[in-house]
């Protein structure tokens, strides 16, 4: 809806209301952010406490009122809910990440994902981080659960355009997937099996060999067996 608070966490905090953007200090970004990670919402403590670990509990306190009474309200329309000690993000506000995790359900259960007009914007959104330019502690979980779910879903939207042939598109996803963790061995297997679709056995083949080069080079590992069964088909024999 035109009307409704949306908060974007993929590629950077944005914080837009009735299609106009909202600036907000950094506590309040913050506060937005983590209640938007924790859809249950979360203690005034524990908030105050993640978000402000090297202060005393009352200016983790202070800070934590401050940020609220900044960030609570826009206009009429509650952005943060305060149930006795707790604190949630309102439901009707909008979040890119929760949007996207619906989005890509059946990805996240092995099962290709349809490839559809949609598919480009979504290999987009999957190829962006979380808050990339903040530093907070408490991210780093949050980010390690959403780089999974990433690669699994940028792997899934790869084999639904292979299945519907659409290479490029494959490969595309294929490649944001490598982008995100370069050692996953599951990404560089889907972009081998795109070359080989289209007949591009050399291209296949290269992409292996450099493949194998950087597990030697960053890790001192080869290939799985798997993989190397599958680069030994494109050999001479």
């Amino acid at each position: 809806m035109s009307d409704a608070a949306h908060l974007g966490l993929l590629g950077g905090f944005e914080c837009t209301y009735a299609g106009n953007k909202i600036v907000l200090p950094l506590g309040a970004q913050r506060l937005l952010a983590l209640l938007a990670l924790r859809g249950s919402g979360m203690h005034r403590v524990g908030a105050a406490e993640r978000l402000w670990p090297n202060s005393s509990p009352g200016r983790a306190a202070g800070n934590l009122r401050s940020a609220l009474w900044r960030s609570r309200r826009i206009g009429e329309t509650t952005l943060i809910e305060c149930v006795g000690p707790r604190l949630r993000l309102a439901p009707s506000v909008c979040v890119d990440l929760r949007h996207i995790y619906c989005q890509v359900q059946g990805a996240l259960k092995g099962q290709p994902v349809a490839a559809d007009r949609n598919s480009e914007g979504l290999v987009a959104a999957l190829s962006l981080e979380l808050l990339p330019d903040w530093t907070d502690d408490w991210l780093v979980m949050e980010r390690d659960r959403w780089d999974q779910v990433r690669l699994h879903a940028l792997e899934g939207v790869a084999k639904g355009f292979l299945s519907q042939e659409q290479y490029l598109d494959a490969l595309q996803a294929a490649l944001a997937a490598v982008a995100v963790e370069p050692i996953r061995e599951a990404a560089h297997r889907i972009v081998i099996e795109v070359h080989l679709a289209e007949g591009n056995a050399g291209s296949a083949l290269q992409h292996y060999q450099r493949f194998r080069a950087y597990l030697h080079r960053e890790l001192g590992v080869a290939p799985s067996p798997r993989m190397t069964q599958l680069a030994n088909t494109l050999l001479p024999s």
